[in-house]
């Protein structure tokens, strides 16, 4: 089958690779129809390069149809209509039973002290083939499929993969209250979806920040108060902006979705740059006990929110030698809440939001749609914020 595999820093390739086969009793093989390209696919193609294998399968946003089963997944048979979960979990252990399916007791990547595994995420996260392919071989299928539908477009039910339930759970830890106010940091994928879902669920100002022209344009379309951060000289003007239509105090929550590559700490960014360029003997052992983030957004969210607010963290961190303002946050009374979405926690609740009503916008939510066959320049195109790109859906 074809798949993309990476082969290092900034080169990623559709190759010929195997075809995935019934493994355990408790996999299902699918034959994808739709994969999406992630913001966090991203730190594979540049940050997180340490911890990747050349010919690794990229990719954790599918959806498609069941080719086979194991005999251990009574709830699925060939011919079923699935989206996959980016997060492989079982569903039965103490974990998953209180709704923290990104902790899975059962695929827990102990060797690595990490959590559940995940398709297509470096070893720090089991080295699971990944969904931009063909076919996908999914573990645990008697739990993370969630069966759709027939008539509705791909595109109806393809994020729930992955950015409906990031962007909700997002949403949920920032505790945003009805009518309340809440500012997203970041209008990718993640934060326009966060955006919309707070409007949803009853905020009554949403803020969106960022500095691509096209994500400004897209967010204020849906009634998102925008900032461009280009237009300010430093951060404070932004805060300062903000609070003046907050009484002076700022939004009740704030939700980071930038992550690690917000722009800041030149050293931080070095720091990458060089495990990212070292043999790998020396990169991983850097990265691992070393790494630093770039700061810029988690800073900027602790100075927004106001005192006794709630910072919701949804972009990813990495580093384990970061500095962070504690008397600050120890002082503002700020509540922080953050981690991989625990999707399965929440696609019940997100279901009934997808409907012909579309009321959050996703059947038009991609902005591009191309062949699998064009992923390296998917990818170089979404990493370089080129052609407006904001989210990307391929198709083998």
């Amino acid at each position: 089958m074809k798949a993309v595999t990476w082969q290092g820093k900034r080169d990623v390739r559709v190759d010929e690779v195997p075809d995935p086969k019934i493994q355990e009793p408790t996999d299902a093989v699918i034959r994808i129809t739709s994969t999406g390209l992630c913001g966090s696919d991203l730190h594979l193609y540049e940050v997180l390069t340490p911890f990747m294998t050349p010919g690794d399968i990229l990719g954790h946003e599918p959806m498609g149809i069941v080719e086979e089963v194991g005999a251990e997944v009574p709830n699925l048979k060939p011919g079923d209509r699935v989206v996959v979960p980016f997060q492989i979990s079982c569903g039965h252990c103490f974990m998953c039973s209180a709704g923290l399916t990104t902790q899975c007791e059962t695929t827990q990547v102990t060797s690595e002290g990490m959590g559940a595994a995940l398709f297509g995420y470096t070893r720090l996260y089991g080295a699971v083939p990944g969904a931009q392919a063909e076919y996908l071989r999914v573990p645990q299928a008697q739990f993370g499929p969630i069966k759709l539908p027939e008539g509705p477009p791909d595109d109806r039910f393809l994020y729930l993969s992955d950015v409906l339930p990031t962007a909700w759970q997002a949403v949920a830890y920032a505790d945003v209250p009805r009518g309340g106010s809440v500012a997203v940091l970041g209008l990718g994928p993640i934060g326009d979806m966060a955006c919309r879902i707070a409007k949803a669920r009853g905020a009554e100002r949403v803020f969106g920040v960022d500095l691509v022209p096209e994500r400004l344009v897209r967010a204020r379309r849906r009634g998102v108060e925008t900032y461009d951060l280009r237009g300010f000289d430093h951060e404070k003007g932004l805060v300062a902006a903000i609070r003046d239509e907050t009484q002076g105090r700022g939004p009740d929550a704030v939700i980071d979705a930038v992550g690690t590559e917000a722009h800041g700490s030149a050293a931080a960014r070095l720091v990458q740059q060089a495990a990212a360029v070292l043999p790998h003997a020396l990169s991983a052992p850097l990265a691992e006990r070393f790494s630093v983030d770039r700061l810029a957004a988690l800073h900027a969210a602790i100075e927004l929110v106001r005192r006794g607010g709630t910072l919701s963290l949804s972009g990813i961190y990495g580093g384990t030698a970061d500095p962070m303002p504690m008397i600050t946050l120890f002082d503002k009374q700020i509540q922080m809440r953050m981690g991989q979405a625990n999707v399965r926690r929440w696609t019940d609740e997100i279901m009934p939001y997808l409907t012909d009503e579309d009321p959050l916008g996703v059947d038009d939510f991609a902005t591009h749609r191309l062949p699998l066959s064009d992923a390296p320049h998917a990818y170089e195109m979404f990493q370089r914020k080129q052609e407006g790109a904001v989210k990307v859906v391929m198709r083998p």
